[in-house]
């Protein structure tokens, strides 16, 4: 691959031309330079590393003008669906388009055939559902849900699914770190039916999890008030009272 400098003109140039949905600009440049779409561009300094042109449509915060047809476009000059970053992580722009919940260039991914199974993701190194479940980007998770991606306990706690949740447990009790896991992540998807079945399992009521944040410290956080105050009742405590 090759890879541009960040600075570069060319690279200036088609940055600009996707984050703004300019189409038309895109494509000029795409047929100007042939093997662009498939370039990578690489930044020094703050969140150093190589994107592709994808992982420049797909980045925080996301939900750029025209993002799938921009999406379309790349792909069609030559842009790989699954292209990794190169840097401090592997994550796809899959993986990007699920962290900001941005379910339209998220769809134009998967249309284009972007693998809802890749690893490399920055929540524990897994899928682009993994992302979303952990940055709280339910309407990308349940999208991912829809195209077919396979879940984890966790997924299935944080997302309400209770009777995935009931066969997974039947078939196997999980352990003590994942049960009590899965039950972070119920609190913090707000819900409040898996999040008490978790409970009455055996799962840690103040488990201290991502960013030192127990069970009532994530509900609270999410916004999710009647799962803050179902904990709250039980003798719940938030990570600066243990």
């Amino acid at each position: 691959m090759a890879v541009l400098d960040a600075r570069d003109p060319l690279a200036v140039a088609v940055t600009g031309a996707i984050r703004t949905g300019d189409v038309q600009a895109l494509q000029d440049l795409l047929d100007a330079h042939p093997g662009l779409a498939s370039s990578g561009i690489g930044q020094d300094g703050e969140a150093a590393g190589t994107r592709s042109l994808l992982h420049i449509a797909t980045d925080w915060p996301g939900h750029f003008p025209s993002g799938p047809e921009v999406i379309r476009v790349l792909v069609a000059a030559g842009a790989d669906p699954d292209a990794r970053f190169v840097g401090a992580h592997a994550e796809t722009p899959l993986h990007w388009a699920a962290s900001s919940d941005d379910v339209a260039a998220l769809d134009a991914l998967v249309a284009a055939g972007a693998d809802i199974e890749a690893d490399g993701a920055v929540i524990a190194y897994g899928t682009p559902l993994a992302d979303a479940r952990g940055f709280g980007q339910w309407r990308a998770a349940r999208r991912l849900l829809e195209h077919g991606a396979r879940t984890t306990l966790r997924d299935e706690a944080a997302l309400g699914l209770l009777d995935r949740v009931r066969a997974r447990v039947a078939a196997g009790p999980p352990g003590t770190d994942d049960l009590d896991a899965a039950f972070w992540s119920a609190c913090h998807g707000g819900q409040l039916a898996t999040a008490r079945y978790l409970l009455e399992r055996g799962a840690a009521l103040d488990r201290v999890g991502y960013d030192e944040m127990t069970p009532l410290d994530i509900a609270v956080a999410s916004g999710a008030e009647e799962v803050a105050s179902w904990l709250r009742e039980r003798g719940a405590r938030a990570g600066a009272e243990l």
